[in-house]
């Protein structure tokens, strides 16, 4: 993983119900890092803090999503919902560009 990174980022995470998984990479899809966390407000905060300010961070809008977004809110950061099942079709599709 790169360590010294200093352009903006995007923030992708997986929520599950006990723990979830972020993944920092740049806009161009270059992996920064991952990293498995225990499902905690402050604990989601300061992962995506890594990112930066003003960081695009991408979340499922499956169950339970309220929490993360209330807890990405103090960060200045643009949260962006993906809807679950538009995601699953489109890693059917044959064309994704």
């Amino acid at each position: 993983m790169t360590q010294g990174y200093e352009g903006s980022q995007v923030v992708g995470i997986d929520l599950h119900r006990r723990r979830s998984v972020v993944v920092r990479m740049t806009p161009e899809g270059v992996p920064l890092s991952t990293v498995r966390i225990a499902n905690d407000p402050e604990t989601l905060a300061a992962e995506v803090a890594k990112a930066g300010a003003h960081a695009e961070v991408v979340l499922e809008a499956t169950y339970g999503w309220y929490w993360a977004v209330d807890a990405l809110g103090d960060l200045d950061a643009r949260v962006h919902l993906a809807h679950p099942l538009g995601v699953k079709a489109y890693s059917y599709r044959r064309v994704k560009n």
